[in-house]
């Protein structure tokens, strides 16, 4: 995994955080300034499976051997002498019971529209198209919206199958884009709202940044 970073002057920490999905993050390595060693924290100190490379704006991290258990999205970070903290766009690493590898890029999900000015007996379609590299496959794809004074959101509807999906050709990274769309008809103002849609898929799920259904006002 590659890291790479620009220097604004005075003394600076840049590290690589490892994210397990639904776990805290774990600080794994650690440099200060490109001029020093790398250091290792806590489990991944005494590990002879991970190395790092150090070298003018670069900080890159190895994992050998690959386990599940490196499974991870993993963030490159620098933190500047004046304390402002900034993330890398992280590498997802996957490994299968089988001990397939996948390294996760570009993996998005766009929804659309973002509002919608509706009244009874209308009817629209919410669309979630994602994008993925590398890694293709079947995704899962649940519309929910939340409740007035709910705890939870409900579901209201599950993808079983993409309508459609195309596949890049002619590329160094096979790309993969999905669309999935939910027709809703409104029937009432209890209809009115703000939509959302969530993709399970390699490993990752991923949020809609929602559709927020208004009624047009009465003249």
């Amino acid at each position: 995994m590659y890291g790479e970073y620009t220097e604004n002057g005075g003394a600076a920490v840049i590290s690589w955080i490892k994210h397990p999905l639904g776990q805290k993050p774990q600080l794994v390595t650690k440099m200060v300034n490109y001029d020093t060693d790398a250091v290792f924290f806590n489990k991944f100190k005494n590990s002879t499976r991970l190395s790092a490379k150090t070298a003018k704006g670069s900080f890159n991290l190895t994992v050998s051997n690959v386990e599940p258990s490196d499974s991870a999205t993993y963030y490159c970070t620098f933190i500047h002498f004046f304390g402002e903290i900034s993330f890398g766009n992280g590498s997802t690493l996957i490994v299968t019971g089988k001990y397939e590898l996948y390294f996760l890029r570009n993996l998005t999900l766009l929804q659309q529209p973002e509002s919608e000015s509706v009244q009874p007996g209308d009817s629209v379609t919410l669309q979630c198209t994602v994008h993925s590299e590398t890694c293709a496959g079947e995704h899962s794809v649940h519309w929910f919206r939340p409740g007035s004074g709910e705890s939870h959101p409900g579901i209201i509807h599950t993808h079983g199958h993409s309508d459609e999906c195309q596949r890049s050709s002619g590329t160094v990274s096979p790309t993969q884009s999905c669309v999935y769309n939910f027709p809703k008809r409104i029937l009432s103002l209890s209809d009115a709202g703000t939509y959302y849609c969530a993709v399970a898929t390699c490993g990752e799920i991923l949020f809609g940044n929602g559709t927020k259904l208004d009624f047009k006002a009465s003249r």
